[in-house]
């Protein structure tokens, strides 16, 4: 696969709040011309600002207006990912044939939100950030030299980047003449955001972040004056703000969907589960107790039923988790080894207690007793509001009752959570893998080396610190071979130890959703037109933002 090229706020107890913002059809300017649109998640209170555009617990990246303001080199659509890339601040990009470099030329007639001009000298800057400051580097490029020759950069990589190309072409460029002078980009909160969209932030408050479109945009002036991001406590929350018109786009899930939105007004109201190659794993802490012991991780595998997840957790609004690869399908159905093929999850107590039994452990009454003699506890967390995320772990707290399992289930707030997740602090979490190109994102996510922190250092990925120098050594021989009997091999090595070891548990699929109306705006990606996911939090959300125009 080659991608080508062509030449919140924040802590809303209710909807109520909303109505002082102006936005969305049923508040402030209902008007279809000149409507401001309020874009939302389910995140609870985010009290803190932070516009920095690589750490993922910034405001900025959490509720996605970091996407309004910062821009990519290129618009990859991860729902179609063997389609052309569209060159975006990169107005040309040529990739080498081991895809070990990449040359980008610069577009011409950009400005940065400052009146500064945009030039090659910028992204060459940024890209030696992630060199001077590995911490940056989340999806390990592993850039090895950057050189600029007057509008074109070329980037150099250790290995190659086949499966990473969307990770290198959706870095958002920043502005050398601000970040030059600042110490520790990891850091710094960057509350005076410069960037090259179409959109600059215009305040912050515990109500809303606002932003206001750019008259002297290199795209052309947006069509959506107004955007505000808004933080709700809960999905439920949320639903009712999108149902009732006080909220028009959102990445999160919607609790009867049919009901409680679609049916609210079948004419405008949209909700697109767009499938990718990403999942929702139960991400278990391999160093300590129990998760230590890949046996009970398999028997754990066992017994977690994928179907009730999908039908109550996520109330049937996405497909359900099949392969035992974790691979989802059909659009994973190529990639599935011939080993694992028709082979799916099912739910088998009896052998979940053969792996057990077999592994030194017994049952005292209706608990289970480890090697050592001390009953199997854990425990589960997931932020509360996350209703689907607290509904899935309830339900694998109940499955594993069937193999004499005690798990707690803990909702603490989402800061906490965050910070746990990363620093390995956790016996077992609900999270999801990253999509791309290829599975590797999936994979590498949950078993990579690469993403290897010892416990209290914080991880960008890997969570539960599986360490396979054997899963390590076939994922980088996937993401480097140069034909496809190479990467079929690493991949089937992969998924092989993926099954036999249980790294992490896959509970259901992972789609890119998004949920607006059609009110005020139409150009949204969609089923007769996706373009690209109707996700807010992406980088490609510029061009939705781009393309929106008001309905008729």
């Amino acid at each position: 696969m080659r991608l080508k090229s062509s030449l919140v706020a924040i802590g809303l107890a209710s909807a109520l709040l909303l109505t002082g913002c102006s936005a969305g059809g049923n508040s402030g300017d209902s008007s279809k011309d000149g409507a401001a649109l309020t874009i939302a998640k389910p995140d609870g209170a985010i009290a803190t600002e932070s516009n920095n555009p690589w750490v993922g617990d910034s405001s900025g990246l959490k509720l996605g207006y970091i996407n309004a303001i910062l821009e990519p080199l290129a618009i990859v659509n991860l729902i179609d990912p063997s389609g052309e890339a569209k060159p975006w601040l990169a107005s040309k990009i040529t990739w080498a044939d081991d895809y070990k470099s990449v040359e980008l030329e610069a577009r011409d007639g950009v400005k940065w939100n400052d009146g500064k001009d945009f030039t090659a000298g910028d992204i060459e800057f940024t890209f030696k950030l992630f060199v001077s400051h590995p911490e940056l580097d989340t999806a390990a490029l592993g850039i090895t030299d950057v050189k600029r020759d007057d509008k074109t950069v070329t980037i150099s990589f250790k290995n190659s980047m086949y499966v990473k190309q969307d990770k290198v072409l959706h870095k958002q460029i920043v502005p050398e003449h601000i970040w030059k002078d600042v110490k520790d980009p990891a850091t710094d909160t960057n509350l005076k955001p410069v960037g090259t969209g179409p959109y600059t932030l215009t305040s912050f408050s515990t109500q809303s972040v606002e932003l206001s479109a750019r008259d002297d945009y290199w795209g052309g002036k947006p069509a959506v004056p107004t955007l505000y991001y808004v933080s709700y406590n809960d999905n439920t929350a949320l639903t009712t703000a999108l149902a009732n018109g006080d909220a028009d786009w959102a990445q999160a899930f919607i609790p009867n969907v049919k009901s409680a939105f679609l049916d609210k007004d079948p004419e405008h109201n949209v909700y697109w589960a767009a499938a990718g190659l990403g999942i929702d794993a139960m991400f278990v802490n391999t160093t300590s107790k129990p998760f230590n012991d890949p046996a009970f991780r398999e028997a754990v595998n066992l017994v977690v039923d994928r179907n009730k997840h999908q039908q109550i957790a996520r109330e049937g609004g996405v497909p359900e988790l099949k392969s035992v690869t974790g691979l989802p399908t059909p659009v994973g159905d190529s990639y599935i080894a011939s080993e694992f093929k028709g082979k799916d999850y099912k739910v088998d107590v009896d052998a979940a207690k053969a792996v057990l039994t077999k592994a030194g452990y017994t049952w005292s009454g209706d608990s289970l007793v480890d090697p050592s003699g001390e009953k199997v506890t854990f425990k589960l967390a997931v932020p509360q509001g996350w209703n689907d995320y607290v509904t899935g772990i309830s339900l694998i707290s109940d499955s594993v009752k069937a193999i004499g399992v005690d798990a707690a289930v803990d909702t603490p707030d989402s800061d906490t959570w965050w910070a746990d997740k990363g620093n390995g602090n956790f016996q077992a979490i609900l999270h999801w893998t990253d999509t791309g190109a290829t599975p590797y994102d999936l994979y590498s996510d949950i078993m990579d080396g690469r993403w290897l922190k010892p416990i209290g250092e914080t991880a960008d990925f890997n969570f539960g610190r599986f360490d396979s120098p054997e899963a390590t050594a076939a994922l980088e021989e996937y993401a480097n071979a140069t034909d496809d009997d190479t990467r079929t091999k690493a991949l089937d090595a992969v998924q092989k130890i993926f099954v036999d070891q249980v790294p992490a548990i896959g509970i259901g699929t992972r789609p890119f959703i998004g949920s607006y109306n059609t009110r005020n705006y139409v150009g949204w990606p969609g089923e007769k037109d996706p373009y690209v996911p109707a996700d807010p939090t992406q980088p490609t959300a510029v061009e939705i933002l781009t393309k929106l125009k008001p309905a008729k």
